[in-house]
């Protein structure tokens, strides 16, 4: 997994981008808790910290691992997915896709479509600071809220 170094974490918490990308998320879960009221409600229940630790910390850790640590480089080797599409490379876009089709286990359809968007967000900070840190970030931060909107609502 590569690491980040202390200038790249410096560069990263400057970078307007990944600000963007980090308000991002309230601004998605305002709108989910707005769009699907009745939906929070329904899953909500006592907080389980240790559940939430696994959603928001270990398996953020490890999805970021395998998809934006092993995958995607292994697909940036390959010279035509180095080719970008809207600023996106295509080995991000192709890892994306893979992400989501894997969230097809636990998620309706919809909903794991639903992580290509964030995917293809973590997977250009991954192209960005050549790192999974940034991902692990953004994702980490991304599964916190997501599920405390719905225990806490």
């Amino acid at each position: 997994m590569n690491a980040c170094s202390p200038q790249q974490l410096k560069n990263l918490f400057q970078d307007r981008l990944f600000w963007l990308a980090l308000l991002a998320g309230p601004v998605v879960w305002l709108l989910l808790f707005l769009v699907f009221p009745g939906t929070a409600s329904e899953e909500s229940s006592p907080i389980q910290w240790w559940r939430l630790l696994l959603l928001a910390g270990l398996y953020p850790l490890l999805e970021e691992w395998l998809f934006r640590g092993l995958l995607q480089p292994q697909l940036l080797n390959y010279h035509p997915l180095r080719a970008r599409f809207l600023g996106l490379t295509h080995a991000n876009l192709l890892t994306s896709l893979l992400f989501g089709v894997v969230h097809l286990i636990v998620h309706p359809p919809l909903w794991a479509a639903a992580v290509i968007v964030p995917s293809l967000v973590f997977g250009a900070f991954r192209d960005r600071y050549h790192s999974v840190v940034p991902a692990i970030i953004l994702h980490s931060f991304y599964n916190l809220g997501y599920f405390l909107i719905f225990w806490l609502t």
